[in-house]
């Protein structure tokens, strides 16, 4: 599978494969780094804010083995990282369109169960 094809990204020497929603096949493959170009690759710049989230939901994948849909996900963020943090308004401002789904597939976990 050709690096540049959609259904991989670059990091360094590695091809890193994905499914044709942009998630990991393999999510032992997650790194920092992979995080980055799969960031890169949506058009994404990762700041310290959006590494705090990717943590929490990293380590809710880790607690619950699931993806968190947006609810849980504003819970999670919450509980963490408090209450100023944990709104939806300040996750889709970090995190565009579905950030649930964006935070999953950054963090290199599946696409949560509730999301379309």
């Amino acid at each position: 599978m050709a690096g540049n094809d959609e259904l991989s990204i670059n990091v360094g020497e590695e091809v890193i494969a994905l499914d044709p929603e942009g998630y990991l096949v393999e999510r032992a493959r997650w790194t920092p780094e992979v995080a980055n170009a799969l960031a890169e690759r949506e058009g994404r710049t990762l700041e310290p804010a959006h590494w705090e989230v990717i943590e929490v939901i990293r380590t809710f994948y880790a607690t619950y083995e699931l993806s968190p849909a947006m609810r849980p996900l504003v819970k999670a963020v919450g509980q963490a990282l408090g209450p100023e943090k944990g709104r939806s308004i300040y996750l889709m401002r970090l995190f565009p369109d579905s950030p649930a789904k964006v935070a999953a597939r950054l963090a290199g976990l599946p696409k949560p169960t509730n999301c379309l």
